[in-house]
């Protein structure tokens, strides 16, 4: 990030995120329950569970990282600002600091305590395995010492009140809201996923100290603070409210309502131009939470406007959007092949935005974006060597992806990496009263327990288009089953219930639906062969990207001119995802010779191989991007 930005406090660049809750989880942990009614419902992430899979691979690697996270090196910052003693001379010779944003002198440090207690919370969710869980105690009883020690009225955090009190002067800093979002979000994940009544304590003091930090500002004060970056705060204190019913954290989730850049969305006004992508995502989660919980007009028209702008017009064939982290202008996308696209925390969020409008509507495209984007951004942008994360998928042509370390980097993508390979089975399967909705094509079981339902998926997907549904444990009336039928799958689709053929009536872009009175053992197969087509830049047709079901092929163009330190970011350089020099070689062709109209013509697959082919034309060998690491690629190619 260029430092001529990091201060200024118009625009910070940084993501941001929100701790996770949609209708239909956490039973019992709300004093209010919502108004707004929804088409399907969540289910909780401790109902499914993975089996071996690509996302199970990830998900392996990001426990092994969260595990090793030394919690003396991470909970340092907040020792030393409560001036707490942690060492001996202040941890001078005892405590080897983490580096990167989480370093001493970072205005950010703080923000990662937040995502790993979101992460470890998701983990002990998604595995049950209790060391997530104590590992989060250990952080939550630590954090709850630290709020009593400061003493300030149940502040808490790894720096001082006086980075908010510039804040509201309009004074330089780097977005303190935006790392006490990180805070309180990962708080309330250890009270949400793994009932930690002292966390939702510290929350609710924290929640305490900021209705009397802010309640008296005048309307120049607020609107001068709410021009820094403040995260999703207003979605975390919307949560709290939903939790506690106390009014005073609604009206902080209403305080923190941005009406310079959310009022335009309500005329259908297209002001992403120029903006911070991911300063403005979460706006409309905090919108999309406050119209769950008090069912008001507009804020989902408000939302829908938006996610349509920004996936239709501002979004790359991966789902990713924004060049540098900012939106560009609309339906220019060969324009801004750069290295410096597809900031991952943008994606994060687009997803859980994407979740909750799905959730208010039932829509299926919502489904079909979420399928594009998971697959062909989230899941390769872990790093399978090191488990570390990419912070930009980059687009330009011969670039490669640029991996944090260890304990020297703690970008906000590295942040959003410890909660995004915990959660991979939170939108593969939704529900209403009576019916089941299969979204994602991802190896897991579902425990149904409400409805005495236990359902095993087995599938190879994408490598192949075939789903095996086992009933394990049967309801005992009917139920509807609703598979999805992608929009991708235009050779049709074939199903068999017990071997047996069953006539399709739908069509692509909707649910094939299977209504009967289930017994255990009952098989559902599902196949939709998959085709290859080009998805062309919508500002430039002669630029396009090759993609086969719903997968995004990549041009493997190997390592040549890669320097010492690549594909890893390089510590003593301050932030050098952002200056990242590629060095893409001269001689790289990046054109493809198709017929656009038939590009199996032109690119083969190779035999058994079913995610590999070959351009006979040219020595170009294509596959998954997600699988491309440690070497250069092609996504968007030049066809002659």
């Amino acid at each position: 990030m260029r430092s001529l930005i990091l201060y200024c406090f118009f625009i910070l660049p940084l993501p941001m995120r929100a701790q996770s809750h949609y209708p239909g989880q956490h039973a019992g942990k709300f004093a209010l329950p919502d108004q707004l009614k929804p088409a399907v419902y969540s289910f909780d992430l401790k109902d499914v569970r993975l089996l071996n899979s690509r996302f199970k691979e990830n998900m392996v690697r990001e426990q092994q990282w969260l595990l090793q996270i030394d919690l003396k090196r991470l909970l340092h910052s907040f020792y030393v600002n409560a001036g707490m003693y942690d060492a001996s001379e202040g941890g001078y010779d005892e405590i080897k600091k983490y580096a990167g944003w989480e370093s001493l002198d970072c205005e950010l440090r703080g923000h990662s305590t937040g995502h790993i207690l979101s992460g470890l919370a998701l983990m002990y969710a998604a595995t049950g395995d209790q060391i997530y869980r104590a590992k989060g105690d250990t952080i939550i009883t630590a954090l709850a010492g630290i709020q009593k020690t400061l003493n300030q009225d149940g502040y808490v955090s790894a720096f001082p009140q006086e980075y908010i009190n510039r804040n509201i002067r309009g004074e330089k800093v780097w977005a303190p809201w935006y790392t006490l979002h990180k805070i309180l979000a990962g708080v309330i994940d250890q009270y949400l996923y793994c009932d930690n009544l002292q966390a939702l304590a510290i929350a609710k003091g924290f929640a305490t100290w900021a209705y009397k930090k802010l309640s008296p500002l005048t309307q120049q004060q607020r609107a001068t603070m709410l021009r820094n970056e403040f995260g999703g705060i207003n979605e975390v204190f919307y949560n709290l409210y939903a939790i506690t019913g106390n009014a005073n954290d609604r009206w902080l989730g209403d305080f923190f309502y941005d009406s310079r850049m959310l009022d335009p969305l309500k005329s259908g006004i297209d002001n992403l131009q120029g903006t911070h992508a991911n300063t403005y995502i979460p706006k409309l989660l905090g919108v999309t939470r406050a119209r769950e919980i008090e069912n008001k007009n507009g804020q989902t028209d408000m939302a829908t406007f938006f996610w349509k702008t920004v996936v239709d017009h501002h979004s790359f064939v991966t789902g990713s959007n924004s060049d540098r982290e900012h939106f560009f202008k609309p339906d220019a996308l060969a324009a801004h092949l750069t290295g410096y696209t597809g900031e991952s925390c943008n994606v994060y969020n687009m997803l859980k935005l994407t979740r909750h409008l799905y959730i208010h509507s039932g829509a299926i495209d919502y489904m079909e974006y979420y399928e594009k984007a998971l697959f062909n951004h989230i899941l390769g942008q872990q790093d399978p060597q090191t488990g570390m994360i990419a912070y930009f998928l980059p687009m330009l042509p011969g670039a490669h992806k640029v991996y944090s370390t260890p304990d020297s980097s703690f970008w906000c993508c590295v942040g959003t990496g410890f909660e995004n390979q915990a959660k991979y089975g939170e939108s593969i399967y939704y529900h209403t009263e009576n019916a089941l909705y299969i979204n994602l094509f991802i190896p897991s079981e579902l425990n149904w327990k409400n409805k005495r339902l236990r359902l095993t998926q087995q599938t190879r997907f994408p490598a192949e288009g075939r789903m095996i549904f086992t009933v394990d444990e049967a309801p005992l009336s009917g139920m509807a089953i609703h598979i999805r039928y992608p929009l991708w799958a235009t050779g049709g689709a074939r199903v068999l219930v017990n071997g047996r053929p069953r006539k399709t009536e739908q069509t692509p872009g909707r649910y094939i639906t299977l209504n009967r009175v289930w017994k255990k053992g009952d098989r559902i197969e599902v196949d939709y062969p998959m085709q290859l087509h080009l998805v062309p830049a919508n500002d430039d047709p002669s630029v396009a990207a090759v993609v086969y079901g719903p997968v995004v092929l990549a041009g493997a163009m190997g390592s040549g001119n890669f320097s010492a330190r690549a594909p890893y970011s390089d510590p003593t350089m301050h932030n050098d995802y952002y200056t990242y020099n590629y060095h893409v070689p001269a001689t790289m062709d990046t054109s493809l010779v198709l017929d656009p109209a038939s590009p199996d013509r032109g690119i083969k697959k190779i035999a058994g191989q079913p995610l590999l082919f070959k351009a006979p034309v040219q020595p170009v060998t294509l596959r998954p991007l997600y699988d491309i690491h440690g070497e250069r690629y092609v996504v968007y190619w030049h066809i002659k």
